[in-house]
């Protein structure tokens, strides 16, 4: 095994596999967030500024949910809430020297959009049930089927654009500053990298809810006129 380059573009030659950088990253934030929920599994009671701090971003993550998706906010609230977190520390962990952001790469973000476009069918499913879920893509006539299938191949597209294009603008104008101007603006400069990664975790997260909400709403609001013209 031997390492190649810095850790932004490190290569592990494990054999005739080759572990880049970024995957490397992906794994540590991932194996961080492991722990992290496994030393807090069981919170105090009454606990201290740090816990507070938790339980309110909690509450601020359920909140958001329950205002697009009232009636199955427990159902993808733990998938939402990960994907958040998991997108802000990506984000964020740019701004270590030498560390390239796993969504600056296309692959990572494409891998992220992949599971918001698998999620979206499996909670339509579970919520609604397999026949009824499908049924919806041949309304209100069989030849919208194609649209919808092209609709949710582009949104998915997008959304794996949109966070890999921003993040990567991002740490590609950060690096042209420092080149011309030094490290004599690191503040401004440090300061929009945090903004710009909270936004963009922000944003996906929202677009996934809101995508998932489509799905299962769609299905709700057909049952409940089914059920009103039946009364």
């Amino acid at each position: 095994m031997e390492p190649v380059g810095t850790l932004g573009h490190l290569v592990l030659h494990v054999g005739p596999v080759q572990l880049t950088g970024v995957i490397l990253t992906t794994w540590i934030i991932m194996l961080a967030l492991m722990l992290f929920a496994f030393f807090t599994r069981n919170l105090k009671l009454i606990g201290g500024s740090c816990q507070t701090i938790l339980e309110s971003a909690i509450i601020a993550a359920q909140n958001t949910i329950e205002a697009v998706l009232p009636r199955h906010a427990e159902l993808v609230f733990p998938f939402i809430t990960t994907l958040w977190v998991f997108i802000l520390i990506s984000n964020l962990s740019g701004l270590i020297p030498g560390v390239d952001s796993p969504t600056s790469d296309l692959s990572v973000s494409s891998g992220l959009a992949v599971l918001v476009f698998l999620s979206v069918h499996w909670f339509g499913i579970k919520s609604q049930g397999l026949k009824k879920y499908l049924y919806h893509y041949i309304k209100p006539t069989p030849i919208m089927l194609p649209f919808h299938i092209i609709s949710e191949i582009s949104r998915t597209l997008a959304l794996a654009v949109r966070l890999f294009g921003n993040i990567f603008s991002l740490q590609l104008v950060a690096f042209f500053v420092l080149m011309i101007a030094g490290f004599l603006v690191p503040v401004p400069l440090l300061m929009l990298h945090i903004v710009e990664a909270i936004i963009q975790a922000y944003i996906f997260g929202m677009l996934a809810l809101i995508y998932i909400a489509g799905g299962i709403q769609y299905q709700e609001l057909k049952i409940e006129k089914e059920e009103g013209e039946k009364l």
